[in-house]
């Protein structure tokens, strides 16, 4: 789970266009913080800290305390939008969360032993379905990624979500299948092995 931080802000009076632009002009970034059952409250944060909040990795999956005019709001970040071309944030929305508040969220995939994967060492190829999965947590128990252990995998095994450790309380949005996240595929050189290995058997024979 990534380490929890900080942002200053401060409430803002105006909202549209026209005043998200003076916004940005400013150095600062226009958000907005929703949620449990209270109206939402506009607010200007530090385009700084934002841009490598995102950047940085984790953004989305980590709660964050806002200090808004001196007041603490314990968040998590729920959607972000850049410019199109140069790839800055233009706003946030951040959903306010408590120890008893359990959010969805998408989950990256991380894979570790690739080099103890017999079927990958024969040629076999990593073919990823979900570099992401989508998961109900506890806000203060999300965890960074889940990791796929590839350790003793063959040339056609298939990587259910079932045979991937989460840890407890933290269960995935599709309840209703076992879904598949990755597959040891055989690649071009790898069934050529295995063709060279029947004809030499055929010749032994």
């Amino acid at each position: 789970m990534s380490t929890s931080y900080e942002l200053k802000a401060e409430t803002r009076d105006r909202v549209g266009k026209g005043s998200a632009r003076a916004i940005r002009r400013e150095g600062k970034i226009p958000a907005v913080i929703y949620g449990d059952k209270q109206p939402p409250l506009a607010i200007v944060v530090s385009y700084k800290d934002i841009f490598y909040k995102i950047h940085g990795g984790s953004f989305m999956t980590t709660v964050a305390t806002i200090d808004v005019d001196g007041k603490k709001i314990r968040v998590l970040p729920k959607d972000y939008q850049l410019d199109a071309v140069r790839d800055f944030p233009l706003h946030v929305d951040f959903l306010r969360v408590s120890a008893k508040t359990e959010v969805t969220v998408n989950i990256p995939v991380h894979f570790i032993n690739e080099e103890k994967s017999p079927g990958l060492k024969r040629g076999g190829v990593l073919n990823v379905v979900r570099h992401e999965v989508e998961f109900v947590c506890p806000a203060d128990k999300i965890p960074d990624s889940i990791i796929v252990d590839l350790d003793g995998t063959e040339i056609g095994d298939v990587i259910h979500i079932s045979r991937i450790p989460v840890p407890e309380g933290i269960t995935p949005v599709i309840a209703d299948r076992d879904f598949t996240v990755a597959t040891i595929a055989g690649s071009a050189a790898a069934k050529s092995d295995a063709d060279g290995d029947e004809a030499a058997a055929g010749e032994e024979k």
